[in-house]
């Protein structure tokens, strides 16, 4: 690291042969040549971004790789979710091997969940596993999508589909980086920080709510809340790396927020990932109220917080037809978490408190949505 950045916060991830560490902090793209080049002596690498995140960001990094003598080459794919996409896959493999990189070397994922998830599956499939660097410059990325080894693409039958566990060697997670956000996507980031504290720990939700205008200004609280979301995921992928059982709780919010981002064709301008996990996340408690596992005012509690950090959190906010509760109903039934006909969900009992509930009666769903659609 060079003189003018801070030791940054470290967070491991213990997985054997495939342990990582996370580090965090600000001025890390400046930095992340000396970095490499100290943990990956005699690699090459292959940068893959989007437009908008190249505009930002390519530079620097393209800078410290280049003062590291580090060798790279550069894609740039279209920005959104479309680029989740077995043509847009193509192209980036095939910018790999056009560069000529061999199984040791590696790819770099600059950007958001996106390019993260779609690099990611990129290296796992590219000569039958390279090894891959996430630099995740969004804080939704930061805190989930960039940690934990899923990746992924959409298709027209729905979200993240196709994909492979595949885990990242290293991430760099620059907080500089999230000065350049615009105040959408950190509040959509933001979503899948409080996630954390519903799912298990009710202080952290507590801490949140007393630190929420702390976090969106860029202070000190911002880096603790990126850590300790990272060291809740990293324990939580520990034990249960390809979600056979415990690491489903990450799932919160996403079923019904997957739905609703199938339900938009992925199209950013309506709806964009956090977004649709906010919306989930309340949905999830208010079904459970309905259910009588938990308490409305906890619900409530919920969606406050949520709608006092500017989210969406309900299918009346979303812009434009979604379609109806059987439309819905689809989606969720290609949801991964399916197993044999039989809904999967992750439910609660209150805040911090949510388990895996593997046996939903559809119809009770169906019914709770027509009446959100109504409503």
């Amino acid at each position: 690291m060079t003189a003018t950045a801070t030791a940054p916060t470290v967070v491991p991830v213990d997985l054997a042969d495939r342990s990582y560490e996370i580090l965090i902090g600000p001025a890390l793209l400046a930095n992340a040549g000396a970095e490499l080049a100290r943990r990956f002596p005699g690699a090459r690498y292959a940068v893959i971004t989007d437009e908008t995140v190249a505009e930002r960001h390519l530079e620097t990094l393209a800078a410290s790789l280049t003062d590291a003598d580090l060798a790279f080459s550069s894609i740039v794919v279209t920005p959104g979710e479309g680029s989740k996409s077995f043509e847009i896959l193509e192209s980036v493999v095939d910018g790999v091997l056009s560069a000529r990189l061999e199984r040791g070397d590696l790819l770099i994922a600059l950007g958001g969940g996106v390019i993260g998830d779609l690099v990611g599956f990129a290296a796992g499939i590219v000569r039958r596993g390279m090894r891959f660097v996430q630099m995740p410059t969004t804080l939704l990325a930061q805190v989930d999508s960039s940690v934990g080894g899923k990746t992924g693409i959409n298709t027209r039958h729905g979200k993240n589909l196709v994909g492979l566990f595949h885990q990242p060697a290293l991430v760099l997670a620059d907080t500089s980086a999230l000065d350049t956000l615009d105040p959408r996507h950190l509040r959509a980031g933001y979503a899948e920080v409080v996630k954390y504290g519903l799912i298990d720990d009710a202080a952290f939700f507590d801490w949140l709510e007393a630190n929420r205008a702390e976090i969106f200004a860029g202070g000190p609280a911002r880096i603790g809340a990126i850590a300790s979301a990272c060291r809740a995921k990293a324990g939580v992928v520990r034990v249960d790396e390809k979600e056979a059982g415990v690491r489903a709780l990450l799932n919160l919010g996403h079923t019904f927020g997957h739905a609703l981002e199938t339900a938009c064709g992925y199209d950013a301008e309506r709806l964009v990932h956090g977004e649709a996990v906010a919306i989930g996340m309340v949905l999830a408690h208010e079904f459970s109220a309905r259910l009588n596992l938990a308490s409305l005012d906890d619900a409530e509690r919920v969606r406050a917080h949520l709608a006092s950090a500017g989210l969406p959190t309900a299918i009346s906010d979303v812009p434009g037809d979604i379609g109806t509760a059987d439309d819905l109903m689809r989606s969720i039934f290609q949801d991964k978490k399916v197993k044999r006909g039989r809904l999967t969900f992750i439910l609660t009992r209150g805040i911090g408190e949510a388990f895996v509930a593997d046996d939903v009666v559809p119809d009770q769903v169906r019914a709770f949505l027509e009446e959100k659609l109504e409503g």
